[in-house]
């Protein structure tokens, strides 16, 4: 069980990842070795799963993002929404509830190459339907969820 060294641990880490366990400890006033021994262990039971640096993708030509809205035929679900996280240039993958049963976000460089995996989908036999939007403003995006034990 997570107890509150350990989320002072993660939200330590969440907020730079890159932090050693000397400058964890310092900022939350655990010691080093229990910082240390605490982030092995958060490892070894998979509530931390990687250590991923945060990609600024419009840096990198990835300049248009798109969220897909996806209607399904319900037998294909399963093998569609792992269609579509092995697929490059999509960022996340939802099996949602509502009017839709899939939400995926893309990033691509160009509207040709969003335009290509919207074709993708509409081809897909287990799609019933696609409903794309384009994004005109990233507002906030992937931004650090507190663990704070408060809640």
């Amino acid at each position: 069980m997570v107890d509150d060294i350990d989320r002072q641990v993660i939200d330590a880490l969440v907020r730079d990842g890159r932090a050693s366990a000397r400058e964890v400890a310092d900022g939350t006033g655990v010691a080093a070795t229990t910082v240390s021994r605490r982030m092995d262990q958060l490892v070894d039971v998979g509530v931390i799963e990687a250590f991923t640096p945060r990609v600024d993708y419009s840096s990198l030509g990835y300049d248009v993002s798109a969220v897909f809205r996806l209607a399904v035929d319900g037998h294909g679900l399963p093998e569609l929404t792992a269609r579509l996280s092995g697929m490059p240039r999509m960022l996340a993958v939802y099996e949602v509830t509502g009017a839709d049963d899939v939400v995926a976000v893309g990033r691509f460089r160009t509207a040709e190459r969003m335009n290509e995996r919207i074709r993708e989908l509409l081809m897909d036999e287990a799609v019933r339907s696609v409903t794309t939007n384009v994004v005109l403003r990233t507002v906030s995006e992937f931004e650090p969820l507190s663990v704070d034990l408060a809640e």
